[in-house]
C-alpha cells in the first residue's frame, strides 16, 4: 500500500509515518499544500491521510483534485474540526472517512486497512465468506446459491463483518457503520443487537453457519472458528 500523509504538524506527522510503515505500507509525506498539489500531479497513491487546515490552503481544494486526477484513491481526512457540518462538507465533497483530532493511532490504522479493503473491492464480481456470497453491484446475498433477502442495514452489516473477519468489532464501530454521523444522535447502541440477531436468524434460515460470535465485554465478531 502506498500512502501520503498530507499534515503540517512535523511532530504529529513523523509520529504517524513511524507507526504506520512497515513491511506492507510505503508512507510519504507533503507539509503543504504547495507540496502535496505537486505529489499529487506526479505520483499514485492508494490512500490519502488529508488535513484539510493547511498553511497555504485548503485540503477541500486537494480533495477536489484527487478526485479529478485519480478517483480511485481512497481520502481519509484527519482534522481538528470536529463539529457535524465539517464532518458533512468533508464527505460530501468526496472524503471516503473522517476521523476528529485527537485520535488514537491503532483506529487510524484500523480505518486506513479498513478503507483499503473497500478500494480494493471495488469492481470485483463477488465478496465471499464461507457459504456466503455477496455481489456488490447489486447488493444481491446468497448462501448456497439462494438468495436471501435482508434489509440495507443487515446487508451492511453482513458486509462489514466480512470485511473485517477475525477482527472483534465494537458496538459503536458497528454504530458508526450503519449510521454514520447520525450515531451522534444516538441514546444508546442497543439496535446494534436487534440488527445482529435478525442477520444471524436470517442466514441461518438460509442454511449458513452461526459465524458472528459475541466476544463479551468488546463487541462481535466474524469468525469459522
Amino acid at each position: 500500500m502506498k500512502l501520503l500523509l498530507i499534515e503540517d504538524e512535523a511532530e504529529l506527522a513523523q509520529a504517524l509515518i513511524h507507526y504506520l510503515r512497515n513491511g506492507d505500507v510505503v508512507c510519504e509525506r507533503a507539509a503543504s499544500f504547495g507540496e502535496a498539489r505537486d505529489k499529487l500531479e506526479s505520483f499514485h497513491y492508494d490512500i490519502v491521510l488529508l488535513d484539510i487546515m493547511l498553511p497555504d490552503g485548503s485540503g477541500l481544494d486537494l480533495l477536489e483534485l484527487i478526485k479529478e486526477k485519480a478517483p480511485d484513491t481512497g481520502v481519509l481526512v484527519i482534522s481538528a474540526r470536529d463539529a457535524l457540518d465539517d464532518r458533512v462538507t468533508g464527505l460530501e465533497r468526496g472524503a471516503d472517512d473522517y476521523l476528529t483530532k485527537p485520535f488514537q493511532f491503532p483506529e487510524l490504522s484500523a480505518r486506513i486497512k479498513a478503507l483499503y479493503r473497500r478500494r480494493k473491492r471495488q469492481g470485483m464480481q463477488t465478496l465471499e465468506w464461507q457459504e456466503i456470497t455477496i455481489i456488490p453491484d447489486t447488493h444481491e446475498v446468497k448462501v448456497h446459491g439462494r438468495p436471501v433477502e435482508l434489509t440495507l442495514k443487515e446487508y451492511k452489516l453482513l458486509v462489514f463483518f466480512i470485511e473485517n473477519a477475525g477482527r472483534v468489532l465494537t458496538k459503536q464501530s458497528i454504530a458508526e457503520h450503519l449510521w454514520g454521523d447520525h450515531v451522534d444522535f444516538l441514546d444508546s447502541f442497543d439496535f446494534v443487537y436487534q440488527h445482529i440477531k435478525n442477520l444471524r436468524k436470517k442466514l441461518a434460515a438460509a442454511g449458513a453457519g452461526d459465524y458472528i460470535k459475541t466476544i463479551y465485554g468488546l463487541g462481535y465478531k466474524l469468525t469459522d472458528q
